[in-house]
């Protein structure tokens, strides 16, 4: 490594040589160690970057790339005086080149808070902002990349974000992330992310509202559902779900926000999704499911939809998929028996009691506390479900449950209830809008 320092800084002839030499030298991780500890390195480096050589650059960009790979702090600090030459570069040069300083900018970014800190007094964000109408795809994903790094810092809700938000970067991403496959999915997915972890600081959703993130985040969901039985592109449940995550914390949020997509086209394209992903991408089944409990856990029109639309049957099958589907399942359903008798009588109408008492039967605490505060909620106002219940085993069921510390109270008081129909228990609903992943 030394050797090949010595020949880039002699300037021989064969310097192009010797720098794709130590580029793949550099894909080493003691090495990267050892060259930033060379007297001279990374100058070295930085005096061919800066030259007027364009071939020479490129070489030169590509060693510091491979440094930006490091997962040691101390190289990424050691890269801190090109830091300044990257963010020029972001204009007027070639897409490759472009390309190459921005991902380098991102590996920086994610093990150096000392390079974040050089960075925003440096100008990083209006830089960004200035690239994202930039017509190649290849930049953008890269732009996207950057900027996703940034906004997962453990400092983006104090000192990234409002940046961000105090520039055009927040509409052009939303309007990068609706043009979903037309733009290129690679750009669209980073944009995607970068809005989730927006969005979970939980300070920016005014903001964000305000820009028609709902509807449009909605509509785009519309169109990728529309797109899966006919010929989905490869990755695409890479953009489905932090679309998904959007949209299930924007609805967490106490705005009032789900008054504005009342659309039982929504439900459609939620099912599609899953039944889409089922098998191949399962993650998806969940944030599918955390997405359809924050709509139905307040707002009765989505409750009826699902139920008008003969969804529910689809639903019940999604009971089995996981430990964490089964407690989603469970909840949607609570969430539209606590809606009242008539929701009640439809939930019993449906093949739902012979589904809940194999759930009954599981090893899992959470699980089974949902089921019995399903139950609760079904015999509490549909007292028919209770005598059907009894008459399918389901005492024998509760019965069991009596000796489990956590579950024991509920069961007794269930068991009350099926003796004692419209006897009043202990139980209180569960119908709380959840904050999807983070």
């Amino acid at each position: 490594v030394l050797e090949l320092l010595r020949a880039v800084q002699r300037g021989s002839e064969d310097r192009k040589r010797s720098l794709g030499r130590l580029r793949w030298a550099l894909q080493n991780k003691e090495t990267q160690q050892k060259f930033v500890r060379l007297d001279g390195s990374i100058r070295t480096l930085i005096g061919i970057f800066t030259s007027s050589l364009a071939d020479m650059q490129m070489e030169a960009a590509r060693c510091l790339h491979e440094l930006s790979h490091s997962s040691d702090p101390a190289v990424a600090e050691a890269c801190l005086p090109v830091t300044s030459y990257l963010l020029t570069y972001l204009s007027g040069h070639s897409v490759e080149f472009m390309e190459l300083c921005l991902y380098t900018l991102g590996n920086l970014v994610i093990e150096s808070e000392a390079v974040r800190k050089q960075l925003l007094p440096q100008g990083i964000i209006p830089v960004l902002a200035s690239c994202i109408q930039s017509p190649h795809e290849a930049v953008l994903e890269g732009l996207g990349y950057v900027l996703s790094q940034l906004l997962q810092a453990k400092e983006a809700p104090t000192e990234i974000i409002p940046l961000v938000l105090d520039s055009v970067l927040p509409q052009h991403m939303l309007r990068l992330v609706c043009s979903g496959l037309k733009a290129g999915i690679g750009a669209a997915v980073e944009f995607a992310w970068c809005l989730h972890y927006i969005v979970c600081s939980h300070t920016a959703n005014a903001a964000l509202l305000s820009l028609g993130a709902l509807p449009a985040l909605t509509s785009l969901l519309l169109d990728l559902a529309s797109e899966i039985p006919q010929d989905a592109p490869e990755g695409l449940e890479l953009l489905v779900c932090p679309v998904l995550r959007c949209l299930s914390n924007l609805l967490a949020e106490e705005t009032g926000c789900k008054v504005q997509i009342q659309d039982e086209r929504l439900l459609i394209a939620l099912f599609l999704i899953l039944q889409c992903f089922l098998q191949q991408h399962p993650f998806i089944v969940q944030e599918c499911l955390w997405l359809l409990n924050n709509l139905t856990a307040d707002e009765p029109f989505f409750c009826s939809a699902l139920l008008s639309l003969d969804l529910l049957p689809a639903l019940l099958q999604l009971l089995p998929c996981s430990q964490m589907a089964s407690v989603l399942v469970l909840t949607v359903l609570c969430n539209i028996a606590e809606k009242g008798p008539a929701y009640c009588q439809q939930l019993h109408r449906q093949p739902a009691l012979p589904l809940l008492l194999p759930t009954l039967a599981l090893p899992d605490p959470e699980v089974v506390g949902q089921c019995l505060e399903l139950l609760h909620l079904l015999f509490l106002h549909w007292p028919e479900a209770a005598a059907d219940f009894v008459m399918q085993g389901g005492h024998q069921a509760l019965e069991q449950h009596q000796s489990t510390p956590e579950l024991q109270e509920r069961a007794r008081a269930l068991l009350d209830m099926v003796g004692q129909p419209l006897g009043a228990s202990t139980f209180s609903p569960c119908h709380t809008t959840l904050s999807a992943f983070s």
